[in-house]
């Protein structure tokens, strides 16, 4: 993203357009695809006029209305933990994978919706306290771990 493009004109109807043109008839559809590829790259396959923040955001909007928030929340961080662990859990958070997990954590607590809070900060602490195995690298939103985690509850 360059020169503050991505906050002139209708963003969503931009980021509606820009999946359509590759083949996607949602957000969802398009994140789906690549899961997990983090955010900021998923933007920039959109287009330098698109930011990570408004593909959240759209996200967002489409698993309200599907009922499917708590997916969109196990999503998020299965791109954080892609981002910050490409080769799986480490097998000890020795002093830089402990600052990666902090980071990785903190960024998917600050992305979360304030309805969903306080139970993103229970997994997160539970990830921490009971880490899970070396290696692991969930691949998507309905990993086995997370689901335990962060069951769905919406209605």
């Amino acid at each position: 993203m360059s020169g503050g493009d991505a906050w002139r004109g209708y963003i969503n109807a931009r980021l509606c357009e820009r999946v359509r043109e590759r083949g996607y008839d949602s957000l969802t559809a398009f994140a789906d695809a690549r899961p997990s590829v983090p955010l900021f790259v998923l933007a920039d396959e959109l287009g330098n006029d698109v930011a990570a923040v408004q593909l959240l955001s759209g996200l967002m909007f489409e698993a309200e209305q599907r009922k499917q928030v708590t997916r969109l929340i196990r999503d998020v961080l299965v791109r954080e933990l892609a981002e910050r662990f490409p080769s799986g859990w480490p097998d000890v958070l020795a002093d830089s994978s402990r600052v990666e997990a902090a980071m990785g954590l903190g960024s998917w607590f600050a992305y979360t919706p304030l309805t969903h809070r306080d139970r993103v900060d229970r997994a997160g602490n539970a990830i921490l306290a009971h880490p899970p195995p070396i290696g692991w690298r969930p691949l998507g939103p309905d990993d086995e771990l997370l689901r335990m985690l962060l069951p769905d509850e919406e209605a």
